[in-house]
């Protein structure tokens, strides 16, 4: 398709919200970009195969995808954290049936159905996978089980160098329906959206394997890291290396954009953040570069008010905002030669419509036009009325961004009816 008929095509498919539009006035170093982009037209059907991670070109990528890479769009693309899962009827209902979470989220048709079923109630720009973090595990060494009250148990928990022996390359074989559910996943979605996947961060994935499973305290991970640091910077090492190989595979399958959840990365202390995290993501992130050079990576930890700056130093393209963060202290700090993701806090779906339109325009305003993707500061709850996201998305497609200059300054928005 050439650029003319794609253009024309984008605006034939511009859609007039029920929402009011949002126009945001901003200054940008580059040419900007202005008109409603809707859902892309449907693409030829993928063919289940390994997909090249150089196949996207900037005129046929989704809306997700540009904003990463920081490329002028019309609106921010949102998509949620946890946005499929308990809150939705659909899923409860399917649950049932399928009680087990190993089950749900280790069979290829369950997860596939899982992923789409926010996409089918509100076509997200996002479709992550219904997967877990701990998914990955028994593939290079480390079982575990999810018990119902107790949550994660790791059945046997790593604390000595004999234990290390048990550690393996990752099997990415024994990982099977995770890839076929991505392929299956950018085939049902068919370019009108991101596929997106996602893995833990080294330092999160040990502190499953270290305590056990669970912990409020970090007591036995944090003491790790005194008493017998050789052998935590070996789990670590290894797990850098298997998660890495992860990624590559869930991007050849068909993930567009990959995000690393160091979840528990802000229990640690900025500096021994830096001495135990970072530069293991940082390891990750190049050598996921140097296999998938166009594929963004997004990094979220939760409680990362501390940590903004240093981790701009992992090298992902976009850094996610927990709710605590205010945007425009955020974008402050970061600058904006990075993207962000973000940050409507969670709760704020229990309020009323209003007060949810009110707080995501704020959000947008303050993290500006250039690679923004709209999103929670943390997952979706438990119990969030399923009106209330609806109204989030449709929001979010309302919204357009000014594209004139105004010197660095940015107005308050203007809305068009």
């Amino acid at each position: 398709m050439s650029i003319s008929s794609l253009t024309s095509a984008c605006s034939f498919l511009g859609l007039k919200s029920r929402s009011l539009n949002l126009q945001l006035g901003f200054y940008s170093d580059n040419d900007s970009f202005h008109g409603a982009v809707g859902p892309f037209p449907k693409k030829t059907r993928f063919s289940c195969r390994k997909f090249s991670v150089s196949c996207s070109t900037i005129s046929t990528d989704p809306l997700l995808v540009k904003a990463a890479r920081g490329e002028p769009i019309s609106r921010p693309p949102a998509w949620m954290m946890r946005q499929a899962g308990r809150y939705m009827a659909v899923y409860r209902k399917l649950a049932e049936k399928y009680p087990s979470f190993r089950q749900r989220s280790e069979t290829t048709d369950l997860i596939v159905k899982i992923s789409l079923q926010p996409w089918e109630a509100f076509h997200p720009d996002g479709v992550i996978i219904f997967s877990d973090i701990l998914t990955p595990l028994p593939a290079f060494g480390v079982p575990f089980d999810i018990e119902e009250v107790r949550g994660p148990v790791i059945q046997n928990p790593i604390f000595s160098e004999e234990c290390l022996k048990a550690l393996h390359p990752i099997d990415l074989e024994k990982l099977h329906f995770v890839g076929e559910s991505l392929k299956i996943l950018r085939q049902e979605v068919e370019g009108r959206a991101a596929v997106l996947g996602f893995v833990g961060a080294p330092w999160t994935i040990a502190t499953y394997i270290v305590e056990g499973g669970t912990t409020r305290t970090y007591t036995t991970i944090k003491t790790m890291c005194h008493k017998a640091p050789h052998i935590l910077k070996s789990l670590l090492s290894h797990l850098t290396q298997a998660i890495s190989d992860y990624i590559i595979f869930q991007v050849e399958s068909g993930a567009h954009c990959i995000q690393i959840f160091d979840s528990w990365g802000g229990q640690l202390p900025p500096d021994m953040w830096e001495r135990w995290s970072k530069p293991y993501i940082k390891e990750m992130v190049d050598t996921v570069r140097s296999k998938c050079p166009k594929t963004p990576l997004v990094l979220y930890i939760n409680g990362n008010g501390g940590l903004l700056e240093r981790m701009k130093g992992t090298g992902v393209d976009v850094i996610g905002l927990d709710w605590t963060v205010d945007m425009a202290d955020g974008r402050d700090r970061l600058g904006t030669g990075i993207g962000v993701q973000g940050n409507v806090d969670p709760v704020y779906l229990f309020s009323p419509l209003s007060a949810i339109t009110e707080e995501i325009q704020r959000v947008v305003r303050y993290a500006g036009p250039r690679g923004h993707i709209l999103n929670l500061g943390h997952g979706v709850l438990v119990g969030t009325p399923e009106e209330a996201v609806a109204h989030f998305f449709d929001v979010a497609r309302s919204l357009k961004y000014d594209s004139s200059f105004h010197h660095n300054k940015v107005e308050e928005p203007k809305l068009v009816v």
